[in-house]
Parts: C-alpha cells; sequence; structure tokens
C-alpha cells in the first residue's frame, strides 16, 4: 500500500495555525514579566499597608526602610534592592533587631529582597519620605518626620521600576493612605539628596 503524504494545502493549513498559536503565546509570554512587576508593587503595597496597621494596633511607631540600590551593579545584592518593616523602640531603628516577624518568609523576618528572580527585575529606583528613604509611622497611623517628636511627615513616594514600566506608591501626609500610579516608560526621577532619589537605574537585572 503506497503512504499517503501530506497536501500543499494540508501543510499551509498547519503552517497558519502554528502561526496564529504563536501570536496567541508570545504577548502572553510577555505579560508574565509585567505581572511579576505588578507583584512586586502590590508587596510593598501590602507590607506599607501593614506597617501602619501594626502602629495603631500597638500604638508603637514602625517604619519601612527602603534599600536603594545606587548602580545596576547592586541590583542582585541581597542588602540593596530591599526593604525592611521595623518596630522602632526607644528613637533607634535598627534592622538587624528590629525588623518584625514573619514565619511565613525566609528568614522569619519582613524582609523583602527584590533580587528574586520571581518579581521579574523589580527594582527600588528611589525612596523619598522626608528627604530620607525611610517611612516613618506614629501611633496614630500618620507618617511621621522622625522616630520621636510630634513633627508629622509630608508622606513621600517610592518608584518600583520594570523592564517596561514604572510605578510610583505614594503615601499621602497626615492620613497615610497609600495609591499607586503608573508612570510611562523612562521617566525624569526628581532630584533629591544623594542615596534617597536619583536617576532610573538602567542595565542589570
Amino acid at each position: 500500500m503506497k503512504p499517503r503524504a501530506f497536501t500543499l494545502v494540508e501543510m499551509l493549513i498547519v503552517v497558519a495555525l502554528l502561526g496564529i498559536a504563536g501570536a496567541m503565546v508570545i504577548p502572553a509570554m510577555g505579560s508574565v514579566g509585567v505581572l511579576r512587576i505588578q507583584a512586586a508593587v502590590r508587596n510593598v503595597v501590602s507590607d506599607i499597608t501593614f506597617a501602619q496597621a501594626d502602629a495603631i494596633a500597638f500604638q508603637q511607631r514602625r517604619a519601612v526602610v527602603f534599600n536603594v540600590p545606587t548602580s545596576a551593579n547592586d541590583m542582585g545584592r541581597t542588602s540593596d534592592n530591599s526593604y525592611h518593616v521595623v518596630q522602632v523602640l526607644g528613637g533607634q531603628i535598627n534592622t538587624t533587631t528590629g525588623t518584625l516577624y514573619d514565619p511565613s518568609r525566609p528568614g522569619g523576618r519582613m524582609f523583602q529582597s527584590f533580587g528574586d528572580a520571581s518579581f521579574g527585575g523589580a527594582q527600588i529606583a528611589w525612596a523619598n519620605f522626608n528627604n530620607s528613604a525611610t517611612l516613618i509611622f506614629d501611633e496614630m497611623g500618620s507618617p511621621a518626620a522622625a522616630t520621636t517628636g510630634d513633627t508629622p511627615g509630608s508622606g513621600g513616594t517610592v518608584r518600583i521600576q520594570g523592564p517596561d514600566e514604572f510605578f510610583d506608591i505614594v503615601v499621602e501626609p497626615f492620613t497615610g493612605r497609600v495609591t499607586t500610579r503608573r508612570i510611562p516608560r523612562e521617566p525624569t526621577a526628581p532630584t533629591g539628596p544623594s542615596g534617597v532619589s536619583g536617576t532610573v537605574i538602567t542595565g542589570g537585572s
């Protein structure tokens, strides 16, 4: 019996179907990176909100300490491109001894590094809260200017940078309300003190 071969029409149909499938899969694969960046943003928002609620619940100040990388080479370091949620004791912030406990995280502490590939290369581009990279909540859950005293804070912003988009996480003064906004690619970062804010970091992962 003579073996049956594919006709030209059948082959063209298969090629067309593969092309359609590829066109559907490639955008979906590209969106994975976007979803990972958004997951990093949600993590930050969740932890800021937790710090605020914890300050109110325990009537003690809480702080979110952002470790802003200063160059693309810092991205892979655990100590850079990360943040701690810390209890303020005696007017002092100590990320070694004061980081809050969270059994669900590696190490059992509220420390988050974006060097993890699961966050799709998310980077803390800059953070500015009263000319500092540290956000402090007082006993009422309002942004504070310092670890002690009654001076209210002016709120501030932390920017999370992805390969294709940016997100600003804004903490409003007085209320501490947290909102997010998407920023077009290649924005200009506001000028600020060294180590607090700066130019958008390019390169690295």
